[in-house]
């Protein structure tokens, strides 16, 4: 009995030793795997963005087509804007901010609009190669717009009347046609839909010119003898110079100097900016003729027949020339020529830029119109009813159209077909190559076109028209 108790023990002792080492193992590995758990680390959220899109679309102000590539900046945010002309810009906070675009070939644009309940702006850049600044489109008043496209057949897209004669063209610039009537009216009208913007009438004007474009001032001459500068958006009156003589001179502003001359025989170079005078020529005879300027010359003819070359810079006459007759027109520059027109004396006459007289061609009546220049011809119309083109290099007629009657404006080319106006009131367009007549508008007299990319301007005897290219 004695040694089964001894037994029964000795189990049960046992079965304690081996129940405390599982539990001692059990624990140990309980707190081993606490151990090597690795510790949880909660990640950090990016911070929350603050702010707002807004979308800047980017389109063509006379085409109206959007504008891949341009560079979009509203503070110092920027993006490229999409091939739908699209910037999509993310803002601090919508407000009202300045937007600023640029795109090769576009003129620089800034406009300031207000975010807060409008994300969605846009914004209009032009191509100043398409625009039409000055009478005869450039300094060198060549009458040619080489970059517009635009042919017939043409559709009219507006008219609207003007209450007046239009002798000379209109100029165009950012998608607003800026023109004057005989009686002195300047009015601006929106190039798409020929609303009018603004309109000043200048007190006893009357005005035998087209106006010009300088920044955002618009240049008129006036026949009262003025100088005036309007403000492109409203036509409120910034300043206005009085010369003492009428200006039939159309200006032509150059790095801020309007070159000009009027009928007391002066030709004058104004300051635009400071308003001031820097310098008076005294011809001696009348002048209506628009100058032209190529480098630091200035040509223009007066009445007494002279062709004067003057030092843009300091009015000093480098050389004076004569035709057979008074000049009522502008000479146009081109090839390293001068074409000079004669009204009386019935002719067009080529110089050299340093005065060297090289041909003459005479026409059956007087030559008031200026002559347009293009690839290797000249074009000029007479009272004998005539549009000419002759040969730039030797004077020889090419080719002579018969209107039926007198034409006393400018020819203008676009797009290879020359345009031009005659006393039937009519406007024509001829193949600029063979003369053939693709053209014809029932409404014209003096000028015949001047426009933008998108649509030119036919030029009735007191009512502008807006045509565009005929889907066919």
């Amino acid at each position: 009995m004695r040694r089964v108790g001894t037994a029964l023990l000795s189990v049960a002792l046992l079965g304690a030793a081996v129940g405390c080492g599982t539990q001692r193992h059990a624990a140990a590995t309980s707190v081993a795997h606490v151990r090597t758990k690795p510790p949880q680390v909660r990640a950090k959220l990016p911070p929350k963005r603050t702010g707002a899109w807004v979308h800047v679309t980017v389109v063509d102000g006379d085409r109206g087509t959007p504008v891949r590539g341009a560079f979009v900046r509203i503070g110092r945010r920027a993006r490229i804007s999409d091939r739908r002309g699209i910037a999509a810009i993310h803002l601090k906070r919508r407000a009202a901010l300045v937007v600023r675009v640029k795109r090769r070939g576009y003129a620089p644009a800034a406009h300031r609009f207000q975010f807060r309940n409008h994300p969605l702006r846009t914004v209009r850049v032009y191509q100043p190669r398409l625009q039409w600044p000055m009478y005869g489109v450039t300094p060198t008043r060549t009458q040619v717009q080489p970059h517009i496209s635009l042919r017939p057949p043409f559709r009219i897209a507006w008219s609207r009347g003007m209450a007046g004669l239009l002798e000379f063209p209109a100029v165009v610039d950012r998608g607003v046609a800026y023109v004057g009537n005989y009686w002195g009216s300047v009015r601006a009208v929106k190039m798409g839909d020929g609303v009018l913007i603004w309109r000043h009438d200048i007190p006893h004007g009357k005005m035998a010119s087209s106006p010009a474009i300088f920044g955002d001032e618009l240049i008129v001459h006036g026949m009262e003898g003025h100088v005036w500068a309007f403000d492109r958006r409203n036509g409120r009156v910034l300043w206005h110079r009085w010369i003492g003589s009428p200006i039939e001179s159309s200006p032509v502003a150059w790095h801020g100097v309007d070159y000009f001359g009027a009928w007391n025989g002066a030709v004058y170079a104004l300051d635009l900016r400071t308003h001031r005078l820097r310098w008076v020529y005294r011809s001696g005879a009348k002048i209506t003729s628009s100058a032209s300027r190529v480098g630091n010359t200035v040509y223009i003819g007066n009445y007494a027949g002279r062709l004067l070359a003057l030092s843009a810079r300091t009015g000093r006459l480098r050389f004076s020339v004569a035709v057979n007759g008074r000049i009522y027109g502008t000479p146009a520059v081109a090839a390293g020529r001068i074409f000079v027109p004669s009204s009386d004396g019935n002719s067009l006459t080529a110089f050299s830029r340093r005065g060297r007289r090289l041909w003459t061609i005479h026409a059956g009546g007087y030559v008031y119109s200026s002559p347009a220049v293009w690839a290797g011809r000249v074009y000029f119309g007479s009272y004998d009813g005539g549009l000419y083109c002759v040969s730039l290099r030797n004077g020889r007629v090419l080719w002579k159209y018969p209107s039926g009657r007198a034409i006393s404006g400018s020819p203008v080319v676009v797009a290879g077909v020359v345009y031009f106006s005659n006393f039937y009131h009519r406007i024509y367009g001829l193949n600029a190559r063979t003369g053939r007549n693709i053209f014809r508008f029932p409404d014209g007299n003096y000028v015949p076109v001047s426009g933008n990319g998108r649509l030119l301007l036919m030029h009735g005897f007191s009512r502008l028209y807006a045509v565009e290219p005929r889907r066919r």
